[in-house]
């Protein structure tokens, strides 16, 4: 599945604009994210990450491959939910893969037609803006939906780094 998604350091006010466009907020959870990386496969050159992710719904393991344009942050996601986190990191270590970082953050989560949007506090980082579009056939023209929306936020200063990628820059 192709997730098509776009950021942006939130502004203030942001709450105040996503309810203005029709946003209905969907919930808040805590997410803290363990990426893996390997001497073989360096995932920060290929632009690809793999990721457990721990959340009061449960864990997952997800690839991201390499961003597909030069404007989003749009790329091809497969994501499995698994019972044992601490068994999958093992299986991971035994492969020859090491934890290269954490990410931590809090994420309230809103829903707007078929686009979600996140407003995301992250650890080191500061707030930030999200939004999302997958599961679409046509990936180029949830783009321009995931654009359009950010747009009408506001919102033009987009930021096509992960939060992992923010972070190594600090």
């Amino acid at each position: 599945m192709i997730e098509v998604e776009v950021k942006a350091r939130a502004p203030p006010g942001i709450e105040d604009k996503i309810f203005g466009l029709g946003g209905v907020r969907a919930g808040a959870e805590a997410h803290l994210d363990l990426y893996f990386s390997s001497k073989s496969r360096n995932f920060a050159k290929t632009d690809e990450a793999l990721r457990i992710r721990l959340k009061e719904a449960g864990a997952y393991l997800t690839y991201k491959g390499p961003k597909l344009d030069s404007e989003t942050k749009s790329r091809r996601e497969l994501t499995v939910r698994v019972d044992d986190p601490q068994a999958i990191e093992s299986i991971l270590e035994s492969l020859g893969f090491f934890r290269a970082a954490v990410v931590k953050k809090r994420r309230i989560k809103y829903s707007l037609g078929r686009a979600t949007l996140c407003l995301d506090e992250v650890e080191g980082l500061g707030t930030f803006v999200e939004v999302e579009l997958t599961g679409g056939e046509d990936w180029e023209e949830e783009k321009r939906g995931a654009l359009d929306i950010m747009a009408r936020l506001g919102i033009s200063d987009l930021i096509r780094s992960s939060y992992l990628e923010l972070l190594a820059e600090r």
